[in-house]
């Protein structure tokens, strides 16, 4: 089954496309994938994680053609960075 698992840090986005195991979870198949050695500040067990932008559980099995994705943690509050945005704009 070829699945895609993509995850984007600050600086990289990367989109690796591998095949798992039929009836393979979300979990299995970023463990395959080599990312969570690649990118070792990825914690699967506070970070989101979901299939072409759905939120999902670590143990929902992927189908053949899914794109996997880990999200990172959102660590601006977008009604403050906007509020900033505006701010500097009357300066």
């Amino acid at each position: 089954m070829n699945v895609g698992i993509a995850y984007a840090d600050k600086f990289k986005q990367t989109w690796l496309k591998l095949e798992v195991p039929e009836g393979s979870t979300i979990k299995e198949a970023i463990e395959h994938s080599g990312l969570l050695k690649q990118f070792p500040d990825i914690d699967l067990e506070h970070q989101a994680v979901g299939i072409f932008g759905k939120i999902s559980k670590l143990d929902t099995k992927v189908a053949d053609g899914d794109r996997v994705e880990i999200y990172r943690p959102i660590t601006a509050d977008p009604e403050t960075v906007e509020r900033r945005d505006r701010n500097n704009d009357d300066e």
